[in-house]
């Protein structure tokens, strides 16, 4: 079983946002407060070379703009439960998150009427998490909840007291060289959450272009994934365009960069280094539509919406 999991893959019934104990492990949080008109964002990347595993752990904030980072030389995961600390910088549990890059900059918040993924059988990489030794895989723990806590940039400090929060697990062989991806939970309403997760892998000989889709509306949950559904994805400099439907439902997603990008880091796998390759809209446009048959559930946008595709960066160690 261990063996299994460190190949990428989870059995049935099983939490997939534990450590595998993979070459990389990606923790991602997202904290939106509509009425402020802020967003945080919190991640960290865990790497692992011979006989050790490193840490970047990274900060981006808007309305600011800012991101900060650093690359921590010990980092441990919880493989018994979602988890992950490596010493004053950075533990992340269920129910609370300290992430801080720099001794001026981090977020502390605990979380509370969290909505965590509600289904026991599988996890947001559909069947595909039971294949072992695939590129990546995807899985958004947790789709809702509120939090209590602060934001402290450049020594000053802002309450994010009832922002929302929306966090989510990658993992796999390595980091990918191109992906899409987008989120976001600020439609007016506190019951919607919206992500998407995909980029262009290969399985054995076959190349193929898988897109995840995930959408909570109330107790509700719509998760599109290959092969039990057809998605298609197009991601590039004229926006975000997703369509995704199975036998029940059909989900469209449209998203537009807002003038809010910046360049996040990402991990180099096997090497205590990242590389500026994210293009990370903190605030960008993103309409959504879901229908069950010809039943339309759902018609929203948000003008605080995470997006992001791959980049051309520079290596930094």
């Amino acid at each position: 079983m261990a063996r299994y999991r460190r190949a990428g893959a989870d059995p049935l019934f099983r939490d997939p946002a534990r450590d595998h104990g993979a070459p990389f492990e990606g923790y991602y949080w997202r904290f939106t407060d509509a009425v402020r008109r802020r967003v945080v964002v919190a991640l960290c990347g865990l790497s692992t070379h011979p006989g050790t595993r490193s840490a970047l752990v990274g900060l981006a904030v808007h309305p600011e703009g800012v991101v900060r980072s650093a690359i921590l030389p010990e980092v441990r995961g919880d493989a018994g439960r979602f988890g992950v600390s490596a010493g004053d910088a950075l533990d992340a549990s269920p129910a609370a998150v300290r992430v801080a890059p720099t001794p001026g900059d981090w977020v502390e918040v605990t979380i509370e009427d969290a909505r965590p993924w509600p289904r026991d059988l599988l996890g947001g990489s559909g069947v595909a998490q039971l294949i072992p030794g695939l590129p990546q895989y995807w899985h958004p723990h947790l789709i809702g909840g509120r939090v209590r806590g602060t934001l402290t940039v450049g020594g000053e400090r802002t309450t994010l007291d009832g922002a929302t929060v929306y966090a989510e697990k990658n993992w796999g062989r390595d980091f990918p060289r191109r992906w899409w991806w987008g989120q976001a939970d600020a439609f007016g309403r506190d019951d919607v959450c919206v992500a998407f997760a995909g980029g262009p892998v290969r399985v054995a000989r076959l190349a193929i272009r898988p897109t995840l889709v995930v959408v909570r509306l109330g107790d509700r949950l719509v998760a599109l994934a290959p092969p039990l559904a057809v998605t298609t994805a197009a991601a590039g400099r004229q926006g975000w365009r997703i369509r995704a439907h199975s036998a029940r439902y059909r989900v469209e997603i449209e998203g537009e960069d807002g003038g809010s990008a910046v360049a996040l880091p990402v991990p180099v796998t096997g090497a205590r280094m990242a590389e500026t390759r994210a293009h990370h809209v903190l605030a960008g446009g993103l309409s959504v539509s879901v229908w069950r048959g010809r039943r339309r559930l759902f018609l929203g946008e948000s003008a605080l919406a995470g997006l992001e595709r791959a980049r051309e960066g520079d290596t930094c160690g």
